[in-house]
């Protein structure tokens, strides 16, 4: 088990309760888990933790074990006289090395070695343009799979058959994979939906309630007007099928805003086509003309911006929204990115690797493209040149200011209890009171907006 942590339409645990034999789920803190951040891999517990309660529901249980991945394969294989090991295929560059590592290891060792599809809609090799190529362009992307069907998805075992004896499995608690979130758990912790169960009601209460008005809804930042799913999809507590296989029922029904949900699902699947495809999408500039621009490394601009303190009240309140609940509104992610790699000058790095220790919901072929996107250097990108106004957005999707004051406590404005919880979420260490004056802008909007234009015109100019 990795980014599968369900018992429904999963393609691999369907496959081993098939074949009539004893199973054994595993998870394993591996090299590639091992570098998520803190959000992540705190989050992974609860979902970790969710997943032992389902399975110990049905007879079952989940073994949890610390190490590479082959070498700790290799010590289960011995402890229990395991022929075979089967998962669901992850597409990024660190998951497929260490996947093929394992594959071609236990197959010389005449193990049985098997992967499934369970983690998109499409795998990234069976959608292709006209010439045999992948698809640079979400657009032609989703008119190429819109109609395809990504099958059924499977119904959840009743039952899996338990080996004799079970082998030794760690601690959850002794892993502590919350350490890294210090005392910003316990807040994080009452914006957090967990497990298959939940995500399921989280799903059926979208698709009954919002998804009618998504269109315009996922925009309107004081809203709740998206499905929140990104959370369950990332570690798999509900499977990418059963999405859309609900999207599809609703697009039937003619129900508005079915199929923008589609194409989020749609998105999604993109992000690991590219991954998949070009691996440097998630360490490097994906457009190489890009290498030559003269982004900044970190610096104390970008502090201030991690630290919710630039003083443009659309982006602090996205910042802080992150810290408070471990999720960041759609609209606001697109504002905090534009601001950070345009009008302060900074490499999408930067944000990106903030937001890989700060998301609960973090994907790494998402955020990466996501983050790209905005920069302008990724596929299919906004345009360099599209820099976003973030006052002017803020008068467009927040209109009476009901989003800013619900995140930045110095605003005048009704007290705001998620507000105050960002000093309680926040290291002592940055040093932030409840009393501090909000402050003035670090860098103006237009002259943040000049300077980024000038550049990038230079750089065309040098090229």
């Amino acid at each position: 088990m990795r980014r599968d942590l369900r018992l429904a339409d999963n393609a691999a645990l369907t496959w081993a309760v098939a074949q009539d034999r004893p199973v054994i789920p595993v998870f394993l803190l591996d090299e590639v888990v091992e570098t998520w951040g803190a959000a992540p891999k705190w989050r992974l517990g609860l979902g970790l933790s969710a997943f032992r309660d389902r399975l110990d529901g049905i007879g079952s249980k989940l073994i949890l074990r610390r190490g590479d991945a082959l070498p700790t394969l290799r010590t289960l294989i011995d402890q229990t006289g395991a022929d075979t090991v089967i998962w669901n295929r992850l597409y990024t560059a660190a998951e497929r090395e260490r996947d093929t590592a394992v594959k071609e290891a236990l197959r010389a060792d005449d193990i049985t070695a098997k992967s499934f599809a369970a983690h998109v809609l499409f795998e990234p090799w069976t959608v292709e343009t006209g010439s045999g190529s992948y698809y640079k362009v979400y657009t032609p992307f989703w008119k190429s799979v819109r109609d395809r069907d990504p099958g059924a998805p499977e119904t959840a075992p009743d039952a899996i058959e338990a080996p004799q004896s079970w082998p030794d499995s760690d601690t959850l608690e002794d892993w502590n994979l919350g350490r890294a979130m210090r005392r910003g758990a316990d807040v994080v912790a009452q914006h957090v939906v967990v497990g298959e169960d939940a995500a399921r009601d989280r799903l059926d209460d979208f698709i009954a309630e919002k998804v009618a008005d998504y269109d315009a809804a996922r925009d309107r930042l004081p809203e709740d007007g998206t499905s929140g799913l990104s959370e369950n999809l990332t570690y798999g507590e509900i499977g990418i099928r059963t999405c859309w296989a609900a999207g599809q029922d609703a697009l039937r029904d003619g129900t508005g805003g079915a199929e923008t949900f589609l194409k989020e699902l749609v998105w999604r699947d993109f992000a690991h086509h590219l991954a998949y495809h070009t691996p440097q999408l998630t360490t490097e500039n994906w457009r190489s003309e890009w290498d030559a621009f003269p982004w900044r490394d970190d610096n104390d601009q970008a502090e201030a911006w991690r630290r919710g303190r630039t003083g443009i009240e659309a982006v602090d309140a996205g910042m802080r929204e992150l810290y408070v609940t471990g999720r960041m509104h759609n609209r606001a992610r697109m504002l905090t990115a534009s601001y950070l790699t345009k009008h302060l000058m900074t490499h999408w790095k930067v944000g990106a690797d903030w937001f890989s220790d700060c998301l609960v919901d973090w994907d790494p072929a998402s955020n990466a493209m996501g983050w790209q996107w905005a920069a302008g250097s990724g596929p299919d990108a906004s345009p360099f040149f599209r820099i976003f106004n973030p006052d002017t957005q803020a008068e467009k999707f927040d209109p009476k200011g009901r989003y800013r004051t619900r995140w930045i406590a110095e605003l005048p404005g009704p007290e705001q209890q998620e507000a105050l919880a960002f000093y309680d979420a926040i290291p002592k260490a940055w040093g932030l009171s409840r009393t501090d004056a909000y402050p003035e802008p670090i860098v103006g909007l237009k002259e943040g907006r000049d300077r980024a234009l000038s550049a990038y015109k230079q750089r065309d100019d040098e090229d």
